[in-house]
């Protein structure tokens, strides 16, 4: 249990320490040509009332997703009305606009639903860039929708966007003192279609998501029983167990005294990292799948917990208190403790490093002026960039597969007895894009899939 108190103390308990000396480091702001977009108005074909309905929520939902991407995109709220934008395509009144990327459609009765047609071109080249027909039911408008966005964004810029992305969380939803209870949720990467995934009436703690999406880890406080000179006593135990989506089914793959947790995937899906403590203090490991072989990858009289590891493996960060408070390191993981640095000099202690999907970039929190805030700094330990100030206390930050936006939870108190923490999107620059969840009990531990 000793151990276990330590976990939590490393990386949540707010400690009376001294106030470092820290330079005032503004929040980033990036300046950017963009790109004016326009999605208009559908044009439409003997639609009925509630598929006229589903048509105008399609397009609402194609623009919205748009929105995300605002420091790319100038979306223009601007449309034909309907006046044959999709069979008659005016470019040249699109370019007299100033309009860079143009989407029409065309949409018709179906059944069960509609039938959608999109068009986008590139204005300036006046090529047709995606033209692409779907079947649309109200059961599956929203997942359609991210879909058709997602297809225009490729045709635009060249890369996948987070439109098809969902996000996992924990949250205690229902619950609070000391029955409160955290289970896990996924919902789209936009806020909507939230959906419950356990039901251990227990806490869940950090969620980490398969490469394929497939599955997802997460740590779980269980109970054990031990028994001893013919007595049975119960142990608290935070137990590492694997969720899969397509099955729905359970599996544990670690039950060793002590922590098993903080775990993530290699790139291949071949390896976990995890924290393991079974042998005293907290320490990195790095085990096979299936197999369950495991190797030390730090081995040191520290704490050493929560990893993160680039795609090609060559790097990890991690938190430990080797300093005397909770900083961020990086390490070759090839060999325990090779290349040890600490990259990390802001705030009294900080938490939950993440790579950014292109290895470069690590976003953390760092508990300065009363209160966690977000910082990104360089893989190597240089150009620190404050992402947040005077918006509550924000932790538990992770990266979109893009390496576009940043998913957080940011506490807010609201008065000396209530405070509410919620998941939150910003861009990698530091930009609040909007708040992804509402009265839904305090979240937590929010990751992109992949």
């Amino acid at each position: 249990m000793k151990l276990i108190l330590i976990m939590f103390i490393l990386l949540f308990q707010v400690n009376a320490f001294a106030q470092m000396a820290v330079a005032e480091i503004a929040v980033g702001e990036a300046s950017v040509d963009k790109d004016k977009f326009v999605i208009d108005d559908a044009e439409m074909e003997s639609l009925g009332g509630d598929q006229k309905s589903l048509s105008n929520e399609l397009i609402d939902i194609l623009r919205n997703d748009f929105v995300f991407y605002k420091h790319k995109f100038n979306n223009v709220d601007y449309s034909d009305k309907g006046q044959a934008s999709y069979s008659k395509p005016n470019l040249t009144k699109w370019k007299e606009s100033g309009i860079t990327y143009f989407v029409a459609s065309h949409i018709s009765s179906s059944s069960g639903g509609i039938k959608a047609t999109f068009k986008a071109w590139s204005v300036l080249t006046g090529k047709e860039i995606f033209t692409q027909t779907f079947k649309i039911q109200r059961n599956n408008i929203r997942h359609m929708g991210h879909q058709i966005a997602d297809g225009i964004y490729r045709a635009v810029s060249g890369k996948t966007s987070i439109f098809n992305s969902k996000i996992v969380f924990v949250s205690d939803r229902g619950t609070h003192g000391k029955g409160t209870v955290k289970e896990l949720y996924i919902m789209d990467f936009d806020g909507n279609r939230v959906e419950k995934l356990t039901h251990f009436n227990s806490v869940v703690l950090s969620p980490s998501v398969a490469p394929d999406n497939s599955k997802i880890m997460f740590s779980v406080i269980a109970s054990h029983k031990e028994v001893s000179r013919n007595k049975v006593r119960i142990i608290k135990n935070i137990d590492l167990k694997m969720y899969d989506l397509k099955n729905k089914s359970f599996s544990t793959i670690s039950d060793k005294p002590g922590i098993n947790s903080g775990a993530i995937f290699s790139s291949s899906g071949d390896l976990i990292y995890l924290t393991l403590s079974f042998k005293g203090n907290a320490d990195i490991y790095e085990m096979q799948v299936g197999s369950g072989k495991m190797r030390n990858v730090t081995s040191h009289y520290a704490d050493d917990v929560d990893p993160s590891i680039t795609q090609d493996g060559s790097l990890m960060t991690f938190l430990s208190n080797r300093a005397g408070r909770a900083h961020i390191y990086t390490m070759d993981p090839s060999h325990p403790d090779k290349g040890v640095k600490r990259i990390s000099f802001v705030g009294q202690f900080n938490s939950a490093p993440r790579f950014s999907p292109d290895g470069k970039d690590i976003v953390f929190s760092s508990w300065i002026d009363s209160g966690f805030d977000l910082y990104r700094i360089a893989a190597d330990g240089n150009n620190l960039v404050r992402l947040t100030k005077d918006f509550g206390s924000n932790e538990e930050a992770s990266y979109s597969l893009d390496g576009e936006f940043i998913v957080f939870t940011s506490k807010r108190v609201l008065s000396r007895t209530k405070a509410v923490q919620d998941i939150y999107i910003m861009n990698r620059d530091g930009e609040i894009l909007g708040q992804l969840t509402q009265d839904f009990g305090s979240c937590y531990s929010a990751k992109f899939t992949n």
